[in-house]
């Protein structure tokens, strides 16, 4: 349904893992969409990657920043799954 733009081919297994990850931890069925990217990190202070991780379950969208790149993120770096609510996107810009 989605495709993928400019990404190096050597990070597409990368996403794709962390795709998986996000799925497994919360409990994401095949139809719920699941968005992977890796962005540079612009503000000062951040580190030059970022993985950012936004998908939608039961009509509602979430987003997790992980300040690390996407090759780096492990099953350890995602929050315990009853916060899930506290990572509702209400579409500020401002966040993290």
């Amino acid at each position: 349904m989605f495709r993928r733009l400019a990404v190096a081919p050597d990070r597409l297994d990368d996403l794709d893992r962390a795709e998986a990850l996000i799925r497994a931890h919360f409990g994401l069925v095949p139809h719920d969409i699941v968005l992977v990217s890796e962005e540079p990190g612009t503000q000062p202070g951040l580190p030059a990657r970022l993985t950012v991780l936004r998908f939608w379950k039961d009509d509602l969208r979430y987003r997790l920043k992980l300040f690390k790149p996407v090759a780096a993120v492990t099953r350890d770096d995602l929050p315990v799954a009853w916060l899930l609510p506290a990572l509702i996107d209400d579409g500020d810009p401002d966040c993290c």
